[in-house]
């Protein structure tokens, strides 16, 4: 089992999206297998938080690729986003699914991942990583889901990567 670094994540996130479906997220010795991502691509991405600019929330958006973005959403569930690219050029990936959980915040749930690993490395963090153990899978891909606030076209781009079948 190998563990991603940070040139694997210093790529644009609709690179990095699709590849880590089917990697293990692992979380103090827990393990869960990726089965869905979620690509946001800057500020010309009205679905992406960077989309209104650089604010002190959106700030870890423009750091270094391998940055956790964990944010609370409906102020009841953590979702884990990776920051991928360069350094102020705001994009990211959603960890939306896992195999065993079925939904952002059942995942951060299920690892006891909150808010307290925000602004943190994906790449260098002792207790929170990614990892490539080998498995293969073929992937799909469906619109976004949750952006009801984003522009029509956006709404309708494919840059969600499902787990399709095991290979």
């Amino acid at each position: 089992m190998k563990r991603l670094d940070y040139d694997f994540f210093h790529r644009h996130a609709l690179e990095v999206a699709p590849e880590l479906v089917g990697k293990l997220l692992v979380h103090n010795g827990q393990m869960l297998r990726i089965s869905e991502t979620e690509a946001y691509c800057g500020e010309t991405d009205t679905a992406c938080h960077a989309s209104k600019g650089r604010t002190k929330r959106t700030e870890v958006l423009y750091m270094e690729a391998g940055t956790i973005y964990i944010y609370l959403c409906y102020g009841m569930h953590w979702l884990m986003n990776v920051i991928t690219g360069d350094a102020d050029d705001p994009q990211g990936v959603l960890i939306r699914a896992c195999v065993e959980a079925n939904g952002p915040g059942k995942l951060t749930k299920h690892l006891g991942i909150t808010g307290v690993q925000n602004r943190g490395s994906i790449v260098t963090s002792p207790d929170l990583w990614i990892a490539d153990d080998g498995f293969r899978c073929s992937i799909r891909t469906d619109k976004r889901v949750g952006i009801g606030y984003a522009s029509e076209e956006d709404q309708a781009k494919h840059w969600r990567f499902i787990l399709d079948q095991y290979e």
